[in-house]
């Protein structure tokens, strides 16, 4: 008997002149109808706290990329798009890397990237990106609120994914927000 999907993921980037910031929600659901946990944390700060990443779908498969892009980060000095291109060459072409089944945004204070297992590593034009079961909603509300609005990176991501989760039942209101400034990571 197979094992039910776990699923239920919203992560949302913004990338404004001040900076970064990358929110997620914290639900986990099993098949179609349980919610497993609450407060997952989807997303985290690496490389010395220069980076954040935030990622969906299965768990164990984030915890490798998260590593293997971690050791990236190290060893091209914490150069992000470089980092990204490698780590999305390895996933692709390695026998099993390429099995893992998760997406992931990665941001520092200038730059915003989605990764995927087909070796895309894309940087969205608006400085806006999400992924996941909820992405569509929250990247819609963020567009918006960026668009006619002087909120901030944070304040954006917070609302947005607010909106996410009223609509997504695979998306709840409890959030991890991580942000980078640019003036914090210039010392």
């Amino acid at each position: 008997m197979a094992q039910p999907e776990l699923r239920g993921t919203t992560i949302l980037a913004v990338l404004d002149d001040n900076g970064s910031t990358v929110a997620g929600d914290g639900q986990v659901t099993m098949g179609q109808a349980v919610v497993m946990k609450h407060s997952a944390r989807k997303v985290r700060r690496i490389y010395k706290d220069k980076v954040i990443v935030g990622f969906a779908g299965a768990t164990a498969d984030a915890f490798t990329l998260f590593e293997r892009f971690e050791a990236k980060l190290e060893e091209f000095k914490g150069n992000l798009v470089r980092s990204s291109v490698e780590l999305a060459k390895d996933w692709r072409l390695d026998k099993y890397l390429r099995r893992l089944e998760a997406l992931m945004i990665a941001a520092d204070a200038e730059k915003l990237l989605i990764l995927t297992g087909t070796g895309d590593v894309i940087e969205p034009d608006d400085g806006i990106a999400a992924i996941g079961s909820g992405g569509t909603y929250a990247l819609a509300a963020a567009r918006a609120l960026k668009r006619n609005t002087d909120l901030s990176a944070e304040a954006i991501c917070e609302k947005s994914m607010q909106v996410a989760s009223e609509i997504c039942v695979y998306t709840n209101g409890n959030l991890t927000i991580e942000s980078l400034s640019r003036e914090e990571t210039k010392s």
